[in-house]
């Protein structure tokens, strides 16, 4: 039985369902199509779809497409990939622009019960008009305009007789209302703009407040469930379904993802891509689905992430390091183990035969205890080990490679430093080592115990590949608090390229989106970019939350 608390939204569906209020709940995902779903939507996503799930209702994909200007058919099929990827399914795949006719028909309803109006104000009119907070606002001087007249100055803006900006519709609710969203708030607006699904079909389109908990009605959704900015718009969501006597959904509202180092702003993550700090909305630096799985995340840890973090009705900043964890967690699973040498140092074993060559085995994933599998190394007199792991005159306790000093190569053989070798400027360019020929792993019978165990490839067989380790995006751990321009905060070492990285042969096979981990290097995953001569790896993760000892020093 799961002991697990339930949240106050698992509270209020069972409360719903054992009333009898609903019969099973019907839930949805009502994102814009207006740039690539992030890490804040993927919560959104996992509690729609979950609460759906859990309780045996559904989940509606339904976008919200009623601003042309800024919307894509691109941006539909990210979405939907995104959600897919993330491991869900919807029971319909809906667009607010199918129900264009009902809602302009609403709005007639709504101006025919004196409840709507058209008014000619200017933009920066209406915003005066609004009052502020602390002051009510003033009607409009097109407020009492006649039914008759707002029927058919609206019928005209429908049939494209004005200009953008000319007209809008506004609600008839009540300018002194202490929430300002219902101090008499836009509803319809002129746009002669070509809609990605409708043409030019439409040129007046409803607002996101008038069109948003319509669209739920028709489609009889039980809990709208918003993130904590729009309680304010709820009262208005209310007021529009009981004015017109539709199906009563309900808004409920849930504190929106804030993670350090990141920021989950559509606009703000725009300007990166536009500006080209970025590569694109998969880089994978942007904290965008595309981009987290172009980096190496899997569904499996981002859904074990927002199982972690809750759902909240105040807002809190999440530290992404719990993020991190998560993929460590699932990849240390899941990941296929590689020897990949970064900085090489050429390795010469001078008792080992210039002519011969041999094939070891190695587990391709010890956690996997029911089928680790394995794949051959070839091994021969010369290898190359990372520079980190020599070191000529080395401090007490340095249980790596050093004169004198013995280390196990993984899943080969023990050796001994027995030589350095310089070029003239005093550089270690290789050392000359000997093995130990009866301490083969696995049939090791040389009685020699070791602590420093080293990873390596053979020289004669490794592929070279291109290597790109990604840290996080900005600098400071709250962006959305920090002073200035928040472009002024990027990390300038997000993104290190390491072009001669060595790879034992194995690699070779490796197909898009294949986790790997690379022995004490960290999560590795085969980027796009890769083509048959070039293969390019992007770092998911660490294998220990290296910025937290980088901050702590």
């Amino acid at each position: 039985m799961d002991e697990k608390s339930l949240n106050f939204l698992e509270e209020i569906v069972e409360a719903d369902l054992a009333s009898g209020k609903y019969k099973s709940i019907i839930t949805r995902f009502p994102p814009e199509p207006n740039g690539y779903l992030h890490m804040g939507h993927a919560k959104s996503i996992c509690l729609n779809f979950g609460l759906a799930l859990k309780y045996g209702g559904k989940t509606n994909l339904r976008f919200d497409d009623t601003n042309p200007v800024t919307e894509e058919t691109e941006y539909v099929e990210g979405i939907k990939n995104d959600i897919k990827w993330l491991g869900f399914n919807w029971a319909q795949e809906l667009y607010a622009s199918d129900y264009f006719e009902q809602l302009y028909q609403f709005a007639v309803t709504l101006v025919t019960k004196g409840l709507a109006y058209v008014d000619d104000s200017s933009s920066e009119e209406i915003a005066k008009q609004k009052g502020t907070p602390t002051q009510p606002g003033v009607n409009s001087p097109y407020r009492d305009r006649s039914i008759e007249e707002n029927l058919r100055l609206f019928a005209e803006m429908k049939e494209g007789k004005y200009k953008d900006g000319e007209k809008v519709l506004r609600a008839k609710v009540d300018m002194a209302h202490v929430n300002m969203h219902m101090r008499d708030p836009l509803m319809y607006r002129i746009k002669h703009t070509h809609h990605h699904r409708t043409g030019n079909n439409w040129c007046v389109y409803p607002m996101y407040d008038f069109a948003h908990g319509q669209s739920d009605a028709i489609e009889n959704v039980t809990h709208s469930i918003c993130t904590l900015e729009f309680v304010p718009h709820r009262a208005l969501y209310d007021w529009f379904i009981e004015k017109l006597s539709i199906y009563p959904s309900h808004q409920y509202e849930f504190a929106r993802l804030n993670m350090t180092y990141t920021i989950m702003s559509k606009r703000k993550l725009l300007q990166l891509v536009n500006e080209k700090h970025v590569a694109g909305w998969d880089d994978p630096r942007m904290p965008t689905l595309a981009g987290v799985r172009r980096r190496g995340y899997t569904p499996e840890s981002i859904r074990q992430f927002c199982d972690k973090i809750g759902i909240a009705k105040r807002e809190n900043l999440i530290d992404v390091g719990l993020l991190e964890f998560c993929v460590r967690d699932h990849l240390n699973k899941v990941a296929t183990r590689r020897m990949v040498v970064f900085d090489p140092l050429k390795v010469v074993i001078t008792n080992y035969p210039e002519d011969k060559s041999e094939i070891l085995a190695s587990e391709n994933n010890p956690e996997d205890h029911d089928n680790p599998g394995s794949r051959d190394i070839p091994f021969g007199r010369e290898l190359f080990i990372e520079r980190e792991d020599f070191m000529e005159e080395p401090p007490k306790k340095y249980f790596r490679l050093a004169p004198g000093q013995m280390v196990r190569l993984k899943s080969a053989y023990i050796i001994q430093c027995n030589e350095v070798i310089k070029d003239g400027n005093g550089n270690i360019v290789e050392v000359h080592c000997s093995y130990v020929p009866e301490s083969k792993s696995g049939s090791d019978v040389s009685g020699i115990k070791v602590k420093g165990v080293l990873h390596w490839v053979s020289a004669s067989h490794a592929l070279g590949v291109e290597v790109r380790l990604y840290d996080r995006l900005f600098k400071v751990e709250n962006v959305s608090i920090a002073e200035g321009d928040f472009k002024d905060y990027i990390n300038p070492e997000s993104l290190s390229v390491l072009p001669n990285v060595y790879a034992e042969p194995a690699i070779a096979g490796a197909t898009e989106m294949e986790r790997f981990q690379f022995l004490r290097k960290g999560y590795f995953v085969l980027d796009k970019d890769s083509t048959k001569d070039k293969l390019i790896f992007n770092r998911a993760v660490t294998l220990n939350d290296m910025w937290a000892k980088e901050v702590s020093k």
